[in-house]
């Protein structure tokens, strides 16, 4: 399949410059490390050009692409089915059913994507062997080659004997690779800009908590005065976020919160719901700060500072993607200080003195008890929603199908009504459970 045919099935008119850049570099005998902002395509700008390197005689596996979580891992092998290459790609990662990934790997993929602890695993228990891979991409390698991934990363390296071809990408640098890793002759793409935003038109303010207020308060303030717009408040802890939560659910205040803490299940439904507009407020730890597939967002806001520049980098490269507008937001308590690693002084954010609840999201996230392994589709569920459900075109949103389950947008001022129309209906002739996803 040509090149062309690969951007159609992902509706990408063309390349930008790094994936232009990165299409030549790895076609060449170099290793290559990728430095690019959150959000500029480095998903494509690597399997775009895998696709070139993967043999269709082979019955081994070819590629194998490390990731430091499993939203990451989910993410690459959504891109790479929806290219329809003809090449399988097997996914594997921490809170996956092992049983389900060895199934999978009993006929080698052409292309392995995971977490470094399951690979790990499975190298181990021998139901993965990667003694003919000759390409090894590390996606967000930063992370994934910090001190706690580095005894399972060294393991896994040293078990790729005819690794020709290393693929390194991330948003930040790291000051030096470690040796493990095997690379000797790079080509070194760096796509960041000079200062320590993002690549679009990015501002900066900072929030001074009035003396005396509750930091939780002045957040509630800053929600209501920029009202509705997409944004996500970052916290370092998860008590942090779940103490947001509260007080937002005790003002009935639409919202997501993400943590490392949480079932894969309920992240990936906050994700969903993120994606088709069922939220625009989410609270969460850095776990979103990089590799997720999120939309746009329009703000960030630093409820507790970030500890690093990469910490901050990553958070603010949540928005001003791809030359889009953004504001982040530095809330300051008594006692907080401005990061030292911040280049610039942001401009002062004057807070209301009332809060303001933000205007209810237009949509809500139907949930419907079937998917892909029931031979569901997105056309059954558009069908079944135009049709049985009396929804015009323009009340329906996105449609997203996963494995046992998928979930539709629906105008929130039509959802009790399309409920109560469809309640008896059949998907594939099968009595499915539909209901508002919470």
């Amino acid at each position: 399949m040509t090149r062309s045919n690969y951007l159609s099935k992902l509706q990408v008119h063309e390349l930008n410059a790094m994936q232009t850049a990165s299409l030549e570099a790895i076609r060449q005998n170099k290793d290559v490390v990728l430095i690019s902002p959150t959000g500029s395509g480095k998903t494509l700008a690597f399997l775009l050009p895998l696709m070139d390197l993967l043999d269709t005689k082979s019955g081994e596996v070819q590629a194998l692409i490390i990731v430091p979580t499993r939203e990451l891992a989910q993410q690459i092998e959504q891109v790479f089915k929806q290219m329809s290459s003809g090449f399988k790609i097997t996914c594997c990662y921490g809170g996956h059913a092992v049983q389900t990934e060895r199934n999978n790997l009993l006929e080698p993929p052409a292309v392995v994507v995971g977490t470094p602890g399951r690979i790990a695993h499975h190298i181990r228990k021998k139901s993965l062997s990667l003694k003919k891979t000759s390409v090894l991409v590390l996606d967000e390698f930063d992370k994934s080659l910090e001190a706690g991934f580095e005894d399972e990363m060294s393991f896994i390296l040293k078990q790729i004997p005819q690794l020709k071809k290393r693929i390194l990408t991330s948003a930040t640098a790291l000051a030096e690779l470690p040796a493990f890793v095997g690379i000797k002759e790079k080509t070194e793409l760096n796509f960041t800009t000079s200062d320590s935003g993002a690549a679009g038109q990015l501002q900066l303010k900072m929030v001074h908590v009035r003396p005396g207020d509750d930091k939780i308060n002045a957040l509630l303030l800053l929600l209501g005065k920029i009202n509705s717009i997409s944004t996500i408040v970052f916290c370092n802890h998860r008590d942090a976020v779940n103490r947001i939560s509260m007080q937002l659910n005790d003002l009935k205040i639409t919202h997501g919160f993400y943590h490392g803490g949480l079932e894969q299940m309920d992240r990936e439904k906050t994700l969903i719901k993120l994606r088709n507009g069922s939220i625009s407020l989410l609270i969460s730890t850095d776990l979103a700060a990089r590799g997720l597939d999120i939309p746009e967002i329009e703000a960030v806001v630093h409820f507790q500072l970030p500890l690093t520049e990469d910490a901050m980098i990553h958070r603010n490269g949540r928005t001003a993607r791809m030359n889009a507008k953004g504001t982040v937001y530095f809330l300051l308590d008594e006692g907080d200080h401005l990061p030292p690693f911040l280049k610039e002084t942001p401009g002062e954010e004057i807070l209301p003195k009332q809060i303001l609840i933000p205007k209810p999201a237009l949509w809500k996230t139907l949930y419907i008890s079937a998917g892909k392994k029931d031979k569901v589709n997105k056309m059954d569920i558009v069908g079944m929603l135009l049709q049985k459900g009396g929804l015009h075109k323009d009340e329906l949103g996105k449609i997203e199908v996963l494995d046992h389950s998928a979930y539709a947008a629906v105008k929130s001022d039509k959802i009790v009504k399309v409920l109560h129309l469809i309640q008896d209906e059949r998907i594939k002739n099968k009595k499915v459970k539909m209901e508002i996803s919470t």
